[in-house]
């Protein structure tokens, strides 16, 4: 069977609408979850966007982690927590490919059923995500760790996006959690907090004109002059000389 989109659902992914889909069910991918995790051990749990910067979770411990064959990509509309089935805004999602670096958290096993089911109401209102265990390096040796990924093949990826749709969508786009744009600069800002640096978003911010000029190279780990702070999670971190998170890699 041929890999390409059919023209309905190019077209519906260029514009945001929501082309027919088969029908999943999110309970029972949350019961797949809880198996595969296993019950035995706390649970990993990897952040790359706004799950760093709003866990809504209590946690034992964070670690600076990476995760490698998949990237962060601002390619998922969002019907729902950042954008309306009329006006559809965008989140972040991993796509195949490249690597991330994000925050991986240590949930203790006596709370992680419960920080899932919550977790599932947030992230999976409309099951678009896939669930994955993802092997994790982090500073102090590798985890497994719950990340949320999209298919290219899922309706709800976008597609190639240029400059022009990505400034409608900014300009425009707000759900019940805020604004596309709010969501963006929040995770730049937490990304340039943690000593990671993603020129991709970066440069999406700079051609809005809604990035802050102190920020605009970060104070990632190449970087001179970050924050006290920054430097020192910087030195403790093995990527100290990694370049920026890969872009998309197909």
């Amino acid at each position: 069977m041929s890999g390409l989109a059919s023209p309905h659902v190019s077209s519906a992914r260029a514009s945001g609408e929501a082309p027919a889909a088969s029908p999943r069910d999110p309970q029972k991918q949350l019961e797949q979850a809880l198996k595969a995790w296993g019950g035995n051990d706390d649970l990993w749990v990897f952040g790359y966007a706004s799950l760093i910067w709003r866990p809504e979770f209590e946690f034992a411990e964070s670690r600076l982690a990476r995760v490698r064959g998949w990237h962060r990509a601002l390619k998922m509309w969002s019907r729902v927590n950042r954008g309306t089935p009329e006006v559809p805004g965008l989140v972040f999602a991993l796509l195949s490919g490249g690597s991330c670096r994000g925050v991986a958290y240590r949930v203790p096993r006596e709370q992680a059923s419960e920080v899932l089911a919550r977790m599932w109401l947030r992230e999976m209102v409309t099951d678009v995500y896939d669930p994955r265990w993802l092997p994790c390096e982090t500073t102090t040796g590798p985890v497994r760790a719950l990340g949320f990924t999209l298919s290219r093949n899922s309706p709800s990826y976008t597609g190639p996006m240029d400059s022009h749709q990505y400034r409608t969508v900014f300009e425009r786009a707000s759900g019940r959690y805020g604004s596309t744009i709010d969501y963006v600069q929040a995770t730049g800002r937490t990304l340039d907090d943690h000593g990671i640096r993603d020129r991709t978003l970066h440069r999406l911010l700079r051609d809005y004109g809604a990035i802050d000029a102190s920020r605009s190279a970060g104070p990632g780990p190449s970087c001179a002059g970050g924050a006290a702070s920054d430097s020192a999670r910087s030195a403790a971190s093995p990527w100290s000389a990694a370049p920026s998170d890969s872009t998309d890699a197909t």
